[in-house]
């Protein structure tokens, strides 16, 4: 047993406890999420103010960002002609005064009163010839000294200066005192990493920025390793608990299936394919990940996987989480699987066609006894639905291989549900969202990650133009029509469905009216979106489909799994309201035939977030750059935000920054959880664990 204060012991003791922290300031500090000693020590600098470095004003350059520490000799508020509150401070740093401006801040005026001493963050400017900064970042440091003086991040609601948090944390640390450490010196030495004590004292008062970034890195190490420990013990509890079924991987109807392809696979097919045929032969169930760009047949692995179970005896079943999905599945896995048939001994020729069935919430009554019934008697090989196949009533005979797509919209308990419709099923789970390789292991560590990267040959990169004026608008316009006179059909998609007071972006129904009656009104055209009768949106799309229709009006409705060949051009108003990874599944719905398509993004970019999030998609058709690009602009928020639980354990790692972090910490918990697989003799490790995950999760973690 380690020596020492524990995180548990810490995450009890209220922070109201604290010697100068009264009622006022434990309030300000819940304000800030900040209840107990721990969520104090954690709560770390957003930056240093490196005092041996420190920038003068008089050396500022124009254009540069800069931090500098200076005092306020004069304040003024103010209102502008467009009655905006303005407050002008003049600061001294004893090399040359700065103009700061704040809009919009009034309460500026009595935060930076004349003598305050504080630190300005921002891009210093020259207005009049004077250097300025507009609404930089502020942090009051008091009278601090040092060499290096942490800023912690602060609330105006809180009251609650950097200065104070300082005081508090310094407190906290003192009634810390030493602190258990969960690794072992072996493989602190392994790591190259200082131990716990020593770095959670030096992240919040370091001698240096090299002591700074020592403490950072070993207090990384232990979030990503203690996210990384949960996902392993999950995977390994689940091999553990699971007897699997080995699958005959090579029988005849997967080669038939492939056979009849009116093309060959590629070499990512057949090595995805290869992946999972392992797993399926294999004596634990398959809990694997298939991720693919848009249109690199991730469907046809899927087919694949299902049919490796069904040639043995069992039956498949294939959720995706929107009805026109789950109906676009339907129909195309009924068509690749063509006239396949299975064995049956109870017919004359001794076998019978492969059944696929659908099932959806508004599956009539009578067509779903019918499916039930064919469920329970084996006669139904494939079912293809929405969460209602997780419904009570979907019981399956001899359920062998689930298929999960579009993973990201599905939690950690659906896939449990439906793993638990058979005895220990192989899943497969499906995303045509990339994301990269370091938030791949972080989101489905608990999973074997597949990576389809190539495209079926005569795939034609789709054209993408961002059409910033009219004149481009006008091009976009003209490209409808030159393609629907050649025989060809086109989207346009909207972010909304009705308009709008509050935000100023066009709406389907409006863009709809529009379009057939002034720009396009010889053209046959259509509305689809999320709140139309489901009835209704399937006739919409199987009119679309069939061709009798020219332009679709949509929401993003259409953004996944819609596949209509003859498509060719994709228009998407107010590209910049559209999150990437959206407006990348968007362009997808185009480009699936053998035919040139393009993709036009309208309208301008209001932040510069949005500029570069549409220059990236004009620029690249690869997901997996631009889920980079994505994970660069946005942070990782995004992509945790797809975890159910532990993100809010990350306060320091980050994916970017700490790519190379996230998979030692991996191959840490690997080692650690193979050689203890409920960490039986880690005690300080197991109990930060429990810290982390919920109650039920640590039951199934920790149950030998």
């Amino acid at each position: 047993m380690t020596a020492g204060r524990r995180l548990g012991q810490l995450a009890i003791i209220p922070v109201a406890e604290l010697k100068g922290v009264g009622e006022k300031k434990a309030e300000g500090l819940e304000i800030m999420g900040i209840r107990t000693v721990l969520d104090l020590l954690t709560h770390y600098p957003r930056r240093y103010l490196d005092r041996t470095r420190q920038t003068s004003i008089v050396e500022m350059k124009e254009h540069d960002e800069a931090m500098v520490l200076a005092t306020v000799k004069r304040v003024q508020s103010r209102r502008t002609r467009q009655r905006r509150a303005m407050v002008d401070v003049d600061v001294f740093d004893g090399s040359s005064y700065l103009h700061v401006v704040f809009f919009n801040q009034p309460w500026r005026a009595k935060q930076l009163s004349v003598g305050t001493q504080a630190v300005f963050f921002g891009k210093m400017e020259r207005y009049k010839g004077r250097p300025q900064m507009t609404n930089p970042v502020v942090d009051l440091v008091g009278d601090r000294t040092g060499k290096i003086v942490p800023i912690y991040a602060q609330s105006e609601k809180a009251g609650l200066a950097t200065w104070e948090l300082a005081g508090f944390i310094e407190e906290a640390l003192a009634r810390a005192g030493p602190m258990a450490d969960p690794l072992p010196e072996e493989w602190r030495d392994r790591l190259d990493v200082v131990d716990r004590t020593w770095a959670f004292r030096a992240i919040h008062n370091p001698e240096s920025m090299a002591a700074a970034q020592a403490a950072r890195r070993r207090l990384v190490v232990d979030e990503l390793l203690r996210l990384q420990l949960a996902l392993v013990m999950r995977k390994r509890a689940i091999e553990r608990e699971s007897k699997g079924i080995r699958h005959v991987v090579d029988g005849e109807l997967v080669r038939r299936f492939h056979g009849g392809l009116p093309f060959p696979l590629t070499g990512a097919q057949r090595r995805a394919i290869a992946e999972i045929a392992a797993d399926l032969a294999g004596i634990h169930p398959m809990h694997r990940l298939l991720q693919g760009d848009v249109g690199s047949g991730k469907t046809l692995v899927a087919v694949t996987a299902l049919l490796m179970a069904v040639q043995g005896g069992f039956q498949g079943a294939f959720m995706a989480p929107t009805e026109v999905l789950a109906e676009q599945h339907g129909l195309s896995v009924r068509h690749v699987l063509g006239r396949l048939t299975v064995p049956d001994e109870g017919t004359l020729t001794g076998d019978r066609p492969l059944r696929v069935e659908l099932i959806t919430n508004r599956t009539a009554a009578g067509e779903r006894s019918r499916i039930l019934g064919g469920l329970a008697d084996g006669t139904v090989d494939l079912l293809i639905g929405t969460h209602a196949l997780l419904e009570e009533k979907v019981a399956f005979r001899a359920l062998g291989v689930s298929v999960i797509d579009e993973q990201h919209r599905f939690g950690v308990e659906q896939r449990a549900a439906l793993r638990g419709k058979g005895d220990d099923p192989d899943v497969l789970v499906m995303t045509a969202t990339p994301i990269p390789r370091t938030a791949a292991m972080t989101v489905y560590g608990d999973l074997d990650v597949t990576v389809l990267d190539e495209m079926p040959p005569g795939r034609s990169p789709v054209v993408t133009h961002w059409a910033r004026g009219e004149l481009e608008v006008a091009e976009a316009y003209g490209r409808v029509e030159t393609e629907v006179a050649a025989g060809r059909q086109a989207y346009v998609v909207c972010p909304l469905v009705e308009e709008s007071e509050k935000v100023a972006a066009k709406a389907a129904t409006v863009e709809f009216a529009r379009l057939s009656g002034e720009v396009w009104p010889g053209l046959r055209l259509a509305l689809l979106h999320g709140q139309m009768p489901s009835k209704e949106k399937e006739a919409v799309m199987a009119s679309f489909r069939a061709g009798e229709l020219d332009v679709l009006v949509a929401t993003t409705v259409i953004e996944v799994g819609v596949d209509v060949p003859n498509a060719t051009v994709m228009i998407i108003e107010d590209a910049d309201r559209f999150g990437m990874a959206q407006l990348h599944q968007l362009r997808g719905r185009v480009g699936r035939g053998g035919d040139q398509s393009w993709c036009y993004l309208l309208g301008a970019a209001a932040t510069p977030d949005a500029e570069e999030r549409l220059s990236a998609i004009e620029r690249s058709t690869d997901g997996f750059e631009l889920a980079e690009v994505d994970l660069e602009i946005r942070g990782e928020g995004t992509v945790l935000g797809t975890r159910q639980k532990g993100q809010s354990d990350l306060k320091l790692a980050s994916l970017r920054r700490d790519k190379e972090w996230v998979g030692r910490a991996r191959e840490v918990a690997f080692a650690i959880v193979d050689a203890d697989p409920t960490l039986a003799t880690q005690d300080v490790l197991r109990e930060e664990l429990r810290l982390l995950v919920e109650p039920e999760e640590a039951e199934f973690l920790f149950k030998s």
